[in-house]
């Protein structure tokens, strides 16, 4: 499974680089808007910063004016992954970017019929949020099993991307089901490593050790 890390933090995006588990980006108008910085600078950093997929989202909603904003978008770099809402004129436009070989993330996706017109549609990446699922009382994990079910029965090239992702959890049930890739805040990245029996092995095997009195470097 792949990590898109899901911030347009510079500082978090550098911080987390040498872990090696970050293989892309997902912004949005949102998280852009928090940085208090011009759109394309940042957005052109963070590629220069990042070998894989970068999502960029448009703020239009009609299909002419999406289509200029993610033409523009794509513009800034190539790994720039443009986002467009799983709308009627979000999916005429994702077609119309794919044709000019622009990479494009679907994104708001809430049921497994959208997936499908998105993946007919050719979308790179297909964006289901489970957190806003779980908020409502649905299953989102139910919807990541249906898309990549769908998704391997006609052998679509659509990447399913789990997204509105907000505890560990989620990371593990969508490896478990096959997803793509997740896209995780900073925070949960750094969740990932933390179990109390390694801190508690950790500690004893330290402990042990300083009662030797030895170095493993030469003095």
């Amino acid at each position: 499974m792949k990590f898109f890390v899901d911030t347009a933090d510079i500082k978090q995006i550098e911080d987390l680089i040498p872990t090696g588990f970050v293989d892309g980006i997902t912004t949005n108008p949102s998280l852009i808007a928090k940085q208090g910085s011009d759109m394309k600078e940042i957005i052109k950093t963070i590629c220069s910063l990042v070998n894989g997929p970068v999502s960029a989202e448009v703020t239009a909603t009609d299909h002419k004016t999406m289509l200029k904003e993610g033409e523009y978008l794509a513009s800034i770099a190539k790994n720039v992954a443009v986002k467009v809402p799983l709308t009627t004129e979000g999916l005429k436009t994702c077609k119309k970017l794919r044709e000019g070989g622009i990479i494009v993330n679907v994104t708001l996706c809430f049921s497994a019929a959208q997936a499908l017109l998105a993946a007919k549609a050719g979308a790179s990446f297909i964006s289901p949020f489970v957190g806003r699922l779980d908020d409502i009382g649905e299953k989102g994990m139910d919807l990541i099993e249906d898309i990549v079910i769908i998704y391997e029965n006609y052998g679509f090239d659509t990447e399913v991307l789990v997204a509105s992702v907000r505890t560990t959890q989620h990371v593990i049930d969508a490896a478990l089901i096959g997803a793509h890739v997740s896209t995780v805040p900073p925070k949960i990245i750094y969740e990932l490593y933390k179990h109390q029996l390694t801190d508690k092995g950790l500690k004893a095997f330290l402990d042990d050790w300083a009662k030797t009195g030895q170095s493993i470097l030469p003095k």
